[in-house]
């Protein structure tokens, strides 16, 4: 589904990517772990077009998507969520979700005059599909609640719901159970094993391992800026090079 190569990026003196590789199956959960500043933020920037790569190949289903901007990338197929959610908190929970939905006629201001109905359907479309999404998650009871009376957790899952109004291939999720509680980890756990099932693709960077042991495979772990092994998750745990990045050669 997903290949980086050789992925390089520096931030003045500061190497934050060293020829990093990875491979993402389609219908896969792929894990990412690594110390602080090994670089796995900056390849998720780079893989969705936030920022440029130094050097190295990006390709989605085979198609190079170097030069893609984000909302191009999104088109694509590859869609990204934040470790901090980015909802609109003065917008209402279906109005974050309808703010997502692309290619829309009433974003032209003639149509509106020229095809009021079908404005008014393509309207009515989202809404329905909004509505489908956020009853898949358990949060269509708050739809009309401002965003930013969210839980951490629900946010989240908003993040999530919103980006599948996008129809992607892939979602790249950024610690999505970071400041969420246990409850709620497990709630966000079971949707994206869920989402797998209907035939998504995921990558996810998290440092909570037991949501990497229970969800991912494979997993790749990072080290200042390269990847240092990839693996089941008994084979990154059992390893001597693994237990070095984290821990420092005493371990």
């Amino acid at each position: 589904m997903l290949s980086a190569k050789n992925v390089s990026k520096s931030f003045g003196g500061f190497q934050a990517l060293s020829g990093c590789s990875i491979e993402i199956g389609a219908q896969s959960i792929t894990g990412i772990i690594g110390p602080n500043g090994a670089g796995k933020s900056t390849l998720f920037n780079i893989v969705g077009g936030l920022i440029p790569p130094d050097a190295g190949a990006i390709a989605l289903e085979g198609r190079n998507i170097v030069d893609l901007r984000p909302d191009e990338m999104a088109q694509a197929g590859l869609v990204r969520t934040f470790q901090i959610s980015r909802e609109l908190g003065q917008l209402t929970v279906l109005e974050n979700m309808l703010l997502a939905s692309s290619g829309m006629s009433g974003d032209s201001v003639w149509r509106n005059f020229c095809s009021p109905s079908r404005v008014r359907a393509e309207q009515q479309h989202a809404i329905a599909k909004g509505r489908a999404l956020l009853e898949q998650v358990n949060l269509w009871q708050l739809a009309n609640e401002p965003a930013k009376n969210l839980s951490g957790g629900q946010k989240k899952l908003l993040e999530i719901s919103r980006a599948l109004m996008l129809d992607p291939k892939i979602i790249l999720l950024d610690e999505p159970t970071a400041g969420v509680s246990p409850l709620m980890t497990k709630v966000l756990g079971e949707t994206i094993i869920k989402l797998r099932g209907q035939g998504l693709t995921f990558a996810i960077i998290e440092h909570d391992m037991d949501v990497i042991a229970e969800l991912c495979n494979p997993i790749y772990v990072l080290a200042e800026g390269r990847t240092l092994t990839s693996g089941t998750f008994k084979d990154v745990a059992s390893n001597r090079d693994v237990m070095h990045a984290y821990l420092g050669k005493v371990a």
